[in-house]
């Protein structure tokens, strides 16, 4: 069964959306555009959070910072696969069938504002630890604080990039409800290390969505989400990262 704290997270991506177009249509189009750069570098800064809080550790002679090689190796392995498989083509022929279906032919962004919410919301610590806690307990506490920060974010990116963000939802309804189901069989390799290794990677991520937003797609993110899925096997491996 979906858990709750899905439903309520779906619920506030579609809420946000809809609070998004309708500030939407009070922007003019260089608004929007200002807007949509403003929510990439925003963006780009709660990912730098993000993964520097896995990377830095503070000791008596001040800052040092680790996990380099993590990264190089889970980013590179995964984009590799990534690009064979062809994700984000999957991706991209997903969101024209729902520009399609929903009406939207004639929107010119919508799949690039589907593809930049669904990376912003659906990739992170926060999703799979808060699926799993409310498919292992029923506490949804964690995705319905997500479900928050989701509601600004994808509030402010559907004001930018228009309708197409609000579908969104559908990812993150899938992917934390499939991880809901399955919490039994996943919570025993979510250690604290494998999450901490979740975080990092999928900070660098959403990084990537912000630079997507800031300058035009310049990177596949897409196709760099297996990464994730290195960082966890990451943390099982007998090596000093």
């Amino acid at each position: 069964m979906i858990g709750l704290g899905t439903l309520i997270n779906s619920g506030g991506i579609v809420l946000g959306g809809l609070f998004g177009l309708l500030f939407g249509k009070l922007l003019k189009e260089r608004h929007q555009t200002s807007l949509c750069k403003a929510c990439g570098i925003s963006v780009m800064f709660i990912a730098v959070a993000g993964a520097m809080e896995q990377m830095l550790t503070i000791e008596k002679d001040g800052l040092t910072s680790g996990k380099a090689m993590l990264v190089t190796v889970c980013l590179s392995l995964g984009a590799l696969i990534g690009e064979i498989i062809n994700i984000e083509g999957f991706f991209e022929k997903f969101g024209e069938w729902l520009k399609r279906k929903t009406g939207n032919s004639g929107d010119n962004n919508f799949v690039n504002g589907f593809m930049s919410a669904s990376f912003t919301v659906s990739i992170g610590a926060m999703a799979i630890m808060g699926a799993i806690q409310d498919g292992i307990s029923g506490d949804w506490s964690i995705l319905a604080t997500k479900a928050i920060l989701d509601f600004i974010i994808v509030m402010v990116m559907t004001g930018s990039m228009g309708v197409g963000c609000i579908f969104s939802a559908i990812p993150v309804f899938v992917i934390q409800g499939a991880v809901t189901l399955l919490a039994v069989f996943i919570k025993p390799y979510m250690t604290d290390l494998a999450v901490s290794y979740i975080s990092l990677v999928g900070s660098i991520l959403i990084f990537c969505v912000g630079i997507n937003l800031v300058w035009g797609k310049k990177i596949n993110v897409a196709n760099m989400v297996p990464s994730v899925i290195f960082a966890v096997a990451a943390a099982f491996l007998p090596v000093a990262w």
